[in-house]
């Protein structure tokens, strides 16, 4: 649209054309006669269109603001009116001229995009060397980034923003979260934008946007296409005069009233001051959102008496002489320049517009109130009547005096919309569930109907009843799932309340609500015994560190008993080799006996005495933990992942539904003939224990359900796969969707989804997998690092004791601990020679005796 009118294009008709379009520029303040500029002058130029009211009304502004301006100061504003004819091109070749021939530093004008763009475009393109005059856009839908795009672009007046901001909180304070939007094609479809972006912050969503030509014949056909549509409420954003004969074809087609709502922008209602009454009441029953300005401020009446006065005297043929919005906004833009320099315009921006005038239209005239951002709705606006006013979030409050006649949309209590009693909402429920406690569908011979139970059942109630949505009935479907879904599109339906997955596929035909419940699918297999079979059980118990410790002490307590007792005891003497053995005997039948009474020194009985209490805490933890393996069910998966199990290439079951089977065979890669389907748990237990399938797949709802009945005999295993997931479904139309995902929300945040869940799906939930801190269970050094310090201190004072006594017996000289730790190495080597020379002696004599014998 930017590039529309081009530099090129425009002087191709320059060259042909300007002689009959060059339009004279006279200027309003001083008597010049060329062109050269006074060094005190500033000059500037207007393009409007003064075909039409706002036109007119502008220049008749900007006349009284220069000529205010040119009497308080020294430094004249010479004005250049040029008329733009409403159309783009003219006022392409008006700013050009403007430019090149006037020398304007200052371009004002451009009502409408398509003109602000094209004036944008030739200041763009102006000769190098040209000073590039700042653009002030009168354009109220001015699409994003266009100060980027043209620097010396400046909107000078407010964005519709917070006109469509003003129209999405009407909406909201009715509870209206889907629109039509009908607009006309020669206004900028920026309007979409500023519209979408409003309802983003409310939740509201444009369900249908419908273009119109002005002076279109099918306005008819149009209408005739939006009577049919469930969706009765309609944004128009249009000009007056389409507007008007808009809103007599809705009468003439019974398109107003009851069940239906109009909501008009101020593209309609900024020009009521400027039409009679006959006109305002064929708008009868029309809403809409007006610019507001203040109206009694000594300013402004002061501005109304003079606009009126040249008004009239410039436009003898216009009935009505008020001053509106356009003149209001232009008047004040150049007043800034009072104050504001040419040169430091590029920082100016408009004052941003809070307030927005609501406006009922009724007989011959119109009821309002007002909006302010941030603040709500009142009947006044802040600090206009004695200094305060009450604000509210919702129009319930002030609905008697912007409705003194109470039409149908005043009291959102008896709208007659959609969601309300007189549409009964028709909800599919799916008779075939897998589970009951999820839905169950019975028949009441004595009240003679269908009576629905269960969590979702129960969670689709709560929700409704949230929403005060009174007006439905529940109807059984016993056809497959997907079916259900397409019969909300083929409007057999208005929603399902089911166990009903969330998938991509079925959004063509309905919307979902959030899930909620967990998403996934999961792959159960029977379970198998996981270390009883295996051929060194018996060392599971302890960990490996437990075994090495264990025995390093057990043979440390057997040498120092073996060390201190055997002087006194013969048994314990002999040849190295022997000794050895005696030592390993002592540490570990220390471990089964008590050899107390056979102990010559109290050092050898205390040590024995610890390590028998450390060996039997033990010997006993060591017997329960390895009975504990031996008798407890600890299990593991058969199958570990759905790799494995494809290579085994074994059947698989799945539940009922066509979603999982193609998710089997088109994502997991399953051939067809391998997937096999059942209708209750029962069978699926059948077919896993007798090996007819080697797996099952179930959503993670059913999943846990399916575990809690059969705990002992399978388990789940592999990844979880994010599919799925339970939702309500609605019809496309269905204006409450947006509350019905709030209101789910609040059921969980509440803790009634949990109070649900226990009453329905409460169970005993089956361990995957057994699981401890170390090593499936084994006992831990860390579990017994006292006792083992305990019993090998108690050794080691023993040992320690022994020593010096030894030593100090047979070398009383010594007195030092390092000079009794010697001897006794010295004297302990001297006894083990000499007792294995004398052993190795009578071993000798004894073979002797043999020989001779």
């Amino acid at each position: 649209m930017h590039n529309f009118y081009t530099y090129n294009l425009i002087l191709s008709f320059l060259a042909f054309f300007l002689p009959c379009f060059l339009l004279q520029a006279t200027p309003l303040a001083g008597s010049q006669t060329t062109i050269q500029k006074p060094r005190n002058e500033t000059r500037i130029g207007a393009i409007l269109d003064q075909t039409s009211r706002p036109g007119k009304e502008t220049k008749v502004a900007i006349e009284l603001a220069v000529q205010d301006l040119n009497n308080k100061t020294d430094h004249p504003l010479v004005l250049y009116l040029q008329d733009s004819r409403n159309k783009p091109l003219y006022a392409a070749i008006a700013a050009k001229e403007l430019i090149d021939e006037y020398k304007v530093r200052v371009v004002l004008g451009g009502h409408t995009w398509e003109e602000a763009s094209s004036i944008a475009e030739v200041i763009s393109d102006s000769k190098p060397g040209h000073d590039i005059p700042i653009f002030l856009s009168l354009a109220t839908t001015t699409p994003p980034q266009t100060t980027d795009q043209w620097p010396f672009f400046i909107q000078a007046v407010p964005t519709q923003s917070t006109q469509m901001n003003a129209v999405a909180a009407i909406l909201q304070s009715m509870g209206i979260h889907q629109v039509t939007l009908i607009y006309e094609t020669s206004s900028s479809a920026s309007i979409v934008s500023h519209l979408s972006q409003a309802f983003h912050q409310t939740g509201c969503v444009l369900t249908h946007i419908s273009p119109l030509t002005s002076g279109s014949s099918s306005l008819d056909e149009e209408l005739e296409v939006l009577k049919r549509q469930q969706r009765k409420v309609f944004v128009v954003h249009t000009s007056l005069e389409l507007g008007v004969s808009l809103f007599h074809t809705v009468k003439k087609m019974e398109m107003i009233g009851d069940g239906y709502l109009w909501i008009a922008t101020n593209e309609i209602t900024d020009r009521f001051h400027s039409v009679n009454s006959t006109v305002i009441s064929s708008l009868k029953g029309m809403i809409g959102v007006k610019s507001y300005y203040r109206e009694n401020t000594p300013e402004f009446l002061n501005f109304r008496r003079r606009f009126r006065r040249k008004f009239r005297s410039d436009f003898p043929e216009e009935e009505q002489d008020e001053p509106g919005i356009f003149s209001v906004q232009v008047y004040n833009v150049l007043k800034t320049l009072e104050t504001v320099s040419s040169e430091k315009l590029h920082d100016w921006k408009p004052i941003p517009v809070k307030t927005v005038e609501i406006v009922n239209v009724n007989g011959k005239g119109y009821h309002s109130v007002y909006w302010t951002e941030g603040l709500g709705f009142s009947e006044t606006v802040e600090d206009e009547i004695n200094g305060s006013s009450n604000y509210t979030k919702s129009m319930d409050e002030i609905e008697l005096i912007l409705w003194p006649v109470q039409p149908w949309y005043a009291n959102r209590r008896r709208r007659n919309l959609a969601e309300t009693s007189d549409h009964l909402i028709r909800v599919g429920v799916p008779t075939q569930s897998l589970y009951k406690q999820f839905v169950s569908v019975d028949w009441d011979a004595e009240k003679n109907e269908h009576v629905f139970d269960g969590f979702v059942v129960k969670v689709f109630d709560e929700m409704m009843n949230k929403m005060n949505i009174k007006s439905y009935k529940l109807i059984p479907f016993n056809r497959s799932y997907d079916e259900m879904i397409e019969a909300i599109y083929l409007k057999e339906f208005d929603a399902v309340a089911g166990d009903v997955s969330i998938l991509a596929e079925r959004h063509k035909y309905a919307v979902f609500t959030q899930p909620y419940t967990e998403a996934g699918l999961e792959m159960i297999v029977p379970v198998r015994s996981k270390i009883s079979n295996e051929a060194w059980l018996f060392l599971k118990p302890f960990s490996a560190k437990m075994w090495w410790i264990t025995a390093a002490v057990t043979l440390y307590s057997g040498f120092v008993i073996w060390l201190i007792e055997r002087n006194d005891n013969k048994d314990l003497q002999g040849p190295i080799v022997t000794q050895i053995g005696i030592v390993l005997w002592l540490a570990f039948s220390t471990l089964f006996t008590l050899r107390g009474d056979t102990m010559h020194s109290n050092l050898s009985r205390m040590a024995v005495v610890m390590w028998l209490f450390v060996a039997l805490i033990i010997t006993q933890s060591y017997t329960a933990s390895l009975a504990s393996m031996l008798t407890a069910q600890r299990l593991e998966p058969t199958i570990t992942s759905v790799e494995m199990l494809r290579n085994m290439n074994k059947p698989v079951g799945y539940c009922n539904g066509a979603f999982i089977e193609r998710y089997l065979s088109e994502v997991l890669m399953f051939k067809n003939v391998s997937i096999k389907s059942y209708n209750s748990t029962r069978k699926y237990a059948e077919a896993l224990n007798s090996g007819e399938i080697a797996a099952i797949f179930l959503e993670v709802p059913a999943a846990k359900l399916f575990l809690a009945q059969y705990c002992k005999s399978f388990i789940r295993t592999g990844d979880t796969f994010k599919v799925g997931g339970y939702g309500f479904a609605f019809h496309k139309e269905f204006e409450r969707f947006s509350d019905a995902n709030k209101e789910l929300m609040n059921i969980s945040e509440s803790g009634k989804l949990k109070q649900i869940v226990d009453k329905y799906l409460v169970f005993e939930e089956c361990v995957d997998e057994d699981t401890s801190p170390d090593e499936n269970g084994r006992l831990n050094l860390h579990s017994f690092w006292v006792l083992f310090v305990l019993t090998g201190g108690t050794s080691t004072i023993a040992l320690v004791i022994y020593v010096i006594k030894e030593v100090k017996k047979s070398n009383p000289q010594h007195t030092s601990l390092s000079g009794l730790i010697s001897a006794f190495i010295k004297d302990w080597k001297h006894r083990v020679r000499r007792t294995s020379s004398i052993v190795a002696s009578v071993e000798s004599d004894r073979d002797n005796c043999e020989a001779i014998i």
